[in-house]
């Protein structure tokens, strides 16, 4: 009785170190990432309206994987559409709805994000969302946009354990306010530099004299590369980087980014800001390798811009910023993905999945030493 007892504890404790312990965020570590300010919550729900939900599935000694949705707006997005883009930075990749997106630049449901192989029955689920609003009884057609990464290393993605009820309960769940990153959702299997990867947000907001707009990034990582913090060589200090032996195949990943800005753009603005995401994602050491599917889905959420299903008008007379006034929105969209990304390597904490396969969370007090070494940080002193 009393050797089951230890080994109970044991395993209550060991779990909890494995996925139970609060990690620090970038900022919690006193990184902070460029010359902007965040919002109040440092995320992508820092946009008004926005709200973002999860569905976490880990069953068993296999199941390791999820659902991440972002609502553009808490109303029916497909009777109020909202301007939207999609770059792809690189297209091995199983992106649904691209198309509609870029012939006519907006989106009419949820954003959603899962693992690769459950993208049809996350569609579905979406499609049946739209259709359960009264005002969409006649809608005949629905353009539903699901992202992915391939959660294979960790999840048995074979099994197709996502469910359409998954999908129901994360949009049920969506919320403003602060945002559950690391292993979780969409971000529950995935790998990223070869530590355990996940959901990472981050936000910026312009100053009063360039518009005071909000940028917010979410992020699911699942890619590799040469990994940099704040320009320090991290993934060289860590002896785990690309092309360091067995690690070459985590390179082949994928990163979906998600950008909401209430700032007035059209698609054409949208697209010029969803590339810049991209630039975010190379600070950090990524690559877009040849096998990753790289997507940045952009969207406004300013009112005046939302395109009424019912609306048979002939004109439509709109507000819009001009392409001058771009370039703070681009610095913004930078540093909200790079420290997006931090974020989701931070948050996540190591996990055991399909196969026993294995991934190690980043060792933060390692981080901190290497960046003290490189004079990034400094430790507090009692004057301080």
């Amino acid at each position: 009785m009393k050797k089951t007892l230890i080994l109970l504890i044991a395993i209550f404790i060991l779990f909890y170190f494995l996925y139970c312990q609060e990690r620090p965020r970038a900022r919690d570590l006193g990184i902070e990432i460029g010359i902007l300010k965040p919002g109040t919550y440092n995320a992508i729900t820092d946009v008004k309206g926005v709200k973002v939900g999860h569905f976490t599935l880990i069953k068993g000694e296999n199941v390791r994987t999820g659902v991440t949705i972002v609502l553009p707006h808490s109303g029916n997005i497909f009777q109020e559409k909202v301007p939207a883009a999609i770059y792809i930075g690189n297209g091995f990749g199983k992106l649904m709805g691209y198309t509609q997106v870029e012939e006519l630049g907006y989106i009419e449901t949820p954003i959603a994000l899962t693992n690769t192989l459950s993208v049809p029955i996350v569609a579905d689920a979406l499609i049946d969302y739209v259709l359960s609003f009264d005002e969409n009884k006649n809608v005949f057609s629905v353009n539903p946009v699901v992202g992915e990464t391939n959660d294979g290393w960790l999840n048995d993605i074979q099994g197709k354990h996502i469910k359409k009820k998954h999908v129901f309960e994360a949009i049920r769940r969506a919320s403003e306010g602060p945002v559950e990153e690391g292993a979780i959702g969409a971000g529950t299997g995935t790998t990223c530099f070869g530590f355990k990867g996940g959901i990472g947000t981050s936000s910026r907001v312009l100053p009063p004299s360039q518009g005071g707009y909000t940028i917010g990034v979410l992020v699911q990582t699942n890619f590799g590369g040469v990994l940099q913090i704040a320009g320090c060589p991290v993934g060289l200090e860590l002896n785990r980087y690309y092309l360091k032996g067995r690690l070459d195949y985590k390179n082949e990943g994928s990163c979906m980014i998600v950008v909401a800005t209430d700032a007035p753009l059209t698609p054409r603005n949208l697209k010029r800001l969803a590339k810049r995401a991209i630039l975010g994602l190379a600070r950090t050491g990524g690559i877009c390798s040849s096998g990753s599917g790289d997507y940045v889905i952009a969207f406004s959420t300013a009112k005046n811009l939302r395109i009424k299903h019912q609306n048979r008008s002939l004109l439509r007379e709109i507000a819009i910023l001009p392409n001058r006034r771009m370039s703070p929105l681009f610095l913004a969209v930078i540093e909200a993905t790079e420290e997006a990304i931090l974020n989701s390597l931070f948050k996540a904490t190591s996990m055991k999945g399909w196969k026993g396969h294995y991934i190690q969370a980043i060792p933060i007090d390692k981080v901190k030493e290497i960046l003290k070494k490189y004079n990034f940080i400094k430790e507090k002193t009692n004057e301080q």
